[in-house]
């Protein structure tokens, strides 16, 4: 079975978070500078199976796109572009870096290792898709 791989873009780092082949459990895989995502995700589709790929849609907390919006618009046009064939799923993505800070906590990581923004990003891109895996099993 193919994987579901979950993409928090940023301005600056993009946090990656990939399923097991039988898309049971979300798994962080890893941060990349957002300039080398496409360069990233063309070499990771040539070695793994992936049917879906989700991208994180900021929104306040209104409901209406937050400022970042456009720029993950623009990534996720680029990213059509390459990828046309791939299925592209838009997940909310509020509160994502706060339950990744949060869990950062209670897993009993030191301060020092909390700062490290990379793995904010790469523990929400993988929120956002085990939230997703839960919803797509009820």
């Amino acid at each position: 079975m193919p994987r579901i791989l979950s993409i928090d873009y940023g301005q600056k780092r993009t946090g990656i978070a990939v399923t097991d082949e039988m898309q049971i459990i979300a798994s962080g895989l890893t941060t990349i500078p957002s300039a080398t995502a496409i360069d990233f995700l063309k070499d990771y589709f040539s070695k793994e199976k992936v049917e879906t790929v989700l991208i994180g849609e900021p929104k306040q907390m209104n409901g209406l796109p937050s400022e970042s919006a456009s720029i993950i618009k623009g990534f996720v046009t680029h990213f059509t572009n390459h990828f046309p064939d791939m299925k592209v799923i838009r997940v909310d993505e509020r509160f994502t870096s706060k339950m990744a800070f949060q869990s950062m906590i209670d897993s009993g990581l030191k301060k020092k290792q909390r700062q490290n923004k990379a793995l904010i990003d790469e523990i929400s891109a993988t929120i956002m898709l085990q939230d997703y895996l839960s919803q797509k099993r009820f």
